[in-house]
């Protein structure tokens, strides 16, 4: 059987889990930005696709490749697949659902203390002999602990309550939104209690996103969102890019409508020095810390991934049904 990776094959290599199956397998590797026409020329015939989770799978691919059962993403993503194609055609859609949930929580939590704690400018003053001068600052001015902040969940998935987990030993207040309420007995393992979005943005003083994107969700964090923060508040982003404007948030920071923000995702992706995000003017740039999109790219949580990726393609050619299937087809 022939299996169409888009990704890149040292990565696959690095992962691979010793399965027979695989051996038995075809494998035909190609960029994860290759063309309609390249992947069609190498593999229109292929049973099986994994993508990265940020390629492209169009309808019009998916259409033209007859043999397709299975397109799985590398990642929890899946919002670049055309999952009504797929649909249509009898083709299953997956993903690694929680696989990588605890590694994105630790770089929620990073990109938190980074904010608190003043990192960016901290490591620039000691290095330009300014220790002294930046210490006496934030005495006066006063550092917040995480234990001491409400922090809120926009989202309550895998990630989400690994987060809310992770938070429990710091002592923080955690609160939650999500389009349904969860029943109480979901909620109480995680200590959360539930608020509107509306009264989360206003109240909490960390708002971390953990939603997917979907036609009611892109852009989400615009003008009106950032300006029910609190300006002592930060936004924590490790879900998508495209979850927030990213000339609304750029605005509120320089305006110092919110403390500042913690992006893990910034949209589009790769990021390029012209996006407004990127070069924003003093004291703004010192409350934005990137990090280059690698919550969940953990060893642990990749090899996580692989496995179940390759497992599935294995139910698959055994003529079983996969599990994690998003876009409905039963």
């Amino acid at each position: 059987m022939k299996i169409l990776i888009l990704g890149t094959q040292a990565r696959y290599e690095t992962y691979l889990p010793p399965l027979p199956f695989i051996r038995q397998q075809e494998l035909v590797f190609l960029d994860k930005d290759s063309g309609e026409e390249e992947i069609l020329t190498a593999a229109a015939d292929a049973a099986i696709l994994f993508a990265d989770a940020i390629a492209p799978v169009r309808g019009s691919l998916i259409r033209r490749m007859p043999n397709l059962k299975l397109i799985h993403s590398e990642g929890v993503a899946y919002d670049r697949i055309d999952l009504k194609a797929a649909r249509e055609k009898g083709v299953w859609v997956c993903n690694n659902k929680g696989c990588n949930a605890g590694a994105v929580a630790e770089q929620a939590i990073l990109l938190m203390l980074m904010l608190l704690r003043r990192g960016l400018a901290g490591d620039r003053a000691v290095r330009e002999g300014r220790q002294m001068e930046m210490k006496e600052r934030c005495m006066a001015k006063g550092l917040l602990e995480l234990s001491a902040c409400r922090v809120g969940l926009v989202g309550f998935g895998d990630i989400a309550k690994a987060l809310a987990e992770r938070l429990a030993p710091f002592g923080c207040e955690v609160y939650y939104y999500s389009k349904h309420r969860r029943l109480r007995e979901e909620e109480e393992p995680y200590g959360v209690t539930y608020l509107s979005l509306e009264e989360l943005a206003a109240s909490c003083d960390i708002v971390s996103l953990h939603c997917p994107v979907t036609e009611e969700t892109r852009g989400m964090v615009d003008g009106d969102f950032l300006g029910r923060m609190k300006e002592t508040a930060y936004l924590i982003n490790t879900a998508r890019g495209e979850l927030v404007d990213n000339m609304a948030l750029r605005q509120a920071l320089v305006d110092g409508i919110i403390a500042g923000a913690g992006l893990d995702t910034v949209a589009p992706e790769p990021v390029t020095a012209d996006n407004p995000l990127v070069d924003l003017p003093a004291p703004a740039r010192d409350h934005l810390v990137f990090s280059p999109h690698l919550g969940g790219i953990t060893e642990a949580a990749f090899r996580r991934c692989h496995l179940h990726m390759w497992r599935n393609a294995e139910r698959v050619a055994d003529g079983h049904k996969p599990d994690n299937i998003v876009n409905g087809l039963e």
